[in-house]
C-alpha cells in the first residue's frame, strides 16, 4: 500500500474521506505526511509521519521509515475504528456443500 492508494482503500473500508488527509496537514484529520530529511549529508532517507491533528496539534504522533508501514499503520487505526465502531463487519461466508 502507498499514500496514492492508502485514500481509496480507507472509502472502502467505510472511513469518512474528510477524516483523512494525504500528503497535507489539516485540522480534525488523521494526517499522512511524507517528510525530506532535514539533513540530507546524513538522513538519506525520508520519514512518514502520521497522527491526529486538532487545533494545530498533532497527536498519537508516529514515524516511520517505511512508506508502506506507515499507510498500513494507518489503515489499521482507521479500520479498528470502523470495527469498534460496527461500521465495519466480516461478510457473510458463503454456504458449504459436503
Amino acid at each position: 500500500m502507498k499514500a496514492e492508494s492508502v485514500a481509496g482503500w480507507l472509502e472502502a473500508a467505510g472511513v469518512p474521506p474528510q477524516v483523512v488527509s494525504i500528503g497535507a496537514e489539516a485540522d480534525d484529520a488523521w494526517c499522512l505526511l511524507r517528510e525530506t530529511p532535514a539533513d540530507p549529508d546524513h538522513d538519506t532517507e525520508p520519514a512518514w509521519e502520521v497522527f491526529w491533528r486538532e487545533q494545530g496539534n498533532r497527536y498519537d504522533w508516529a514515524r516511520f521509515t517505511n512508506e508502506h508501514v506507515a499507510c498500513f499503520y494507518l489503515f489499521g487505526r482507521l479500520a479498528w475504528t470502523q470495527v469498534a465502531s460496527g461500521a465495519l463487519v466480516q461478510a457473510p461466508q458463503p454456504a458449504t456443500t459436503d
